[in-house]
């Protein structure tokens, strides 16, 4: 297991994870980039507010992204369903 020990939005931050370090760092990234564009719209608010709406906009990505792979999964099934009983070789029909 990997230990990480790095600096993500002005926070010392160390732990450890199985995680490629690729992806790490492109997860501190993304969290840079989004914090800092949050922030150019909303300076009045403070760091609080905004890395709590940072954290409600990653939330709602990872939970359009689950529904999108949710559907192209029943978009596959669907297919697959349909190739298995148009093709009797497949079903084992005749």
């Amino acid at each position: 297991m990997a230990h990480y020990n790095f600096n993500v939005l002005g926070q010392d931050v160390s732990f450890r994870a199985e995680a490629d370090p690729t992806r790490i760092e492109q997860a501190r990234v993304l969290l840079e980039e989004r914090y800092n564009k949050l922030q150019q719209h909303g300076k009045q608010l403070s760091k609080e507010k905004l890395l709590t709406f940072l954290a409600l906009a990653l939330a709602d990505d990872m939970l359009q992204a689950r529904e999108e792979m949710q559907k192209s999964e029943q978009k596959v099934q669907s297919i697959l369903e349909s190739l298995t009983t148009d093709d009797p070789d497949l079903t084992g029909k005749t």
